[in-house]
């Protein structure tokens, strides 16, 4: 991550909004469970700990200079970006 994201991504007084997120009742559950056990106020802040780290992680992956210069060559030579879009998903999961 650039050191201007991370910059952003470490102010506390980030913009916020609310999100409506439907979950099965065993995980929920689960999080609650895991969360004080890890350290967390509740299981919304490790939920928003668990999509931030993964989402870091993947930004990472996707972010490096050598990526976007083959997703630039394969758009340019016809490769849909569906296509390009799927396997860097595929990339992105194992």
């Amino acid at each position: 991550m650039k050191v201007e994201q991370l910059k952003k991504r470490l102010d506390k007084d980030r913009t916020m909004t609310s999100i409506t997120l439907r979950m099965p009742v065993d995980v929920v559950d689960d999080l609650k469970k895991v969360a004080p056990l890890l350290g967390f106020s509740g299981y919304q802040a490790l939920l928003k700990a668990y999509v931030g780290q993964g989402l870091r992680e993947d930004l990472e992956k996707l972010d490096s200079d050598s990526v976007t210069a083959l997703v630039t060559s394969l758009k340019k030579h016809g490769v849909s970006e569906n296509t390009i879009n799927e396997a860097l998903a595929d990339v992105a999961h194992g």
